[in-house]
């Protein structure tokens, strides 16, 4: 059994005092670390807050009657104006002239929109093709774009679209000597889902995209105007045209002897939605829009704009 004696500590302790400090000041400089980056991280996080604060823009603008509107429905209500691009084309019921002043389904619909925002509204129709009608948009030389206007993926990399206000089917109308020369003996469904023969579309319209996406076998040719195509498909210069069906069905009842020369198809998987088109810097005035058309009483389908085009003849 060993004896503890008190020279024994005497000799270990002058042994053990260095490793003592040095361990003493290794465990001060940890704590006083420690402190430091604690003070750092309060600081930091005392800052965000103050800088965030002083940094951040005014999210509304006070108009001249003391509402406080976003900035993109405060432009309007200053201008005191709602400017909306329409083609410069009659395109009956949605948009033509009469007796020298502009009306249709789609002037209406504007109309009611600027009364909701309690100002005037003025149409530009510069555009000389609906493509046109997009890039007035994109370029915010007008507010709104209303004018028969079908949701392409081409034409979303410009402008916002708001929900669709109507839908309507794809279709086709062909000669019909010119169609049997061509299917033979097969099926007409089959001759137009590989259809390969000639299409019209109107040019820089919805269905140009719609025809090079659809039938990329067909040999497109593109017409200034829905009239020209109509001509050359019936003649035989062409096979088939490529429109909606408001317009196909139109064709057929503006002429019952057009029936005699022409076969129409309607594709029922593919549908053609028509939406307005807002600037991609209005966020709020898209919201307002898509209110306004879910809220609109007198909502659009195929029968009530056939019904409409012919009371505007």
């Amino acid at each position: 059994m060993s004896v503890f004696h008190p020279s024994h500590l005497m000799m270990r302790l002058p042994n053990a005092l260095p490793g003592a400090v040095a361990l003493n000041l290794r465990r001060r400089w940890t704590i006083a670390l420690f402190i430091g980056f604690l003070t750092l991280s309060t600081a930091i996080q005392a800052e965000v807050p103050r800088a965030t604060v002083e940094t951040r823009s005014a999210p509304l603008v006070s108009v001249a009657d003391g509402r406080r509107l976003a900035p993109d429905m405060a432009r309007i209500v200053a201008r005191g104006e709602l400017v909306v691009a329409m083609a410069g084309m009659d395109t009956p019921p949605f948009f033509y002239l009469r007796d020298g002043r502009l009306v249709g389904l789609e002037v209406e619909m504007a109309n009611e929109l600027a009364r909701e925002l309690q100002v005037a509204v003025r149409f530009n129709r510069q555009a000389q093709s609906f493509n046109e009608v997009i890039d007035l948009v994109a370029r915010q030389e007008a507010d709104v774009g209303i004018s028969k206007l079908s949701r392409t993926l081409a034409r979303a990399q410009q402008v916002r679209f708001s929900e669709p206000y109507l839908r309507l089917k794809h279709a086709l109308a062909f000669n019909r000597l010119a169609l049997a020369q061509l299917a033979m003996d097969r099926p007409v469904q089959r001759v137009v889902r590989d259809f390969g023969g000639t299409l019209g579309v109107i040019a820089n319209s919805s269905f140009a995209d719609f025809a090079a996406h659809h039938f990329p076998q067909a040999n497109i040719q593109t017409y200034p105007n829905w009239s020209e195509a109509v001509r050359a498909v019936r003649t035989g210069e062409i096979i088939g045209v490529y429109r909606d069906e408001f317009e196909i069905k139109r064709l057929l009842k503006s002429d019952p002897t057009a029936s005699l020369t022409l076969r129409t198809v309607t594709l029922t998987d593919l549908e053609d939605t028509l939406s307005i088109a807002v600037g991609v810097d209005d966020p709020v005035l898209l919201d307002v829009v898509n209110l306004f058309l879910a809220q609109r009483v007198s909502k659009l389908d195929i029968d009530k704009v056939l019904h409409a085009d012919t009371h505007s003849r």
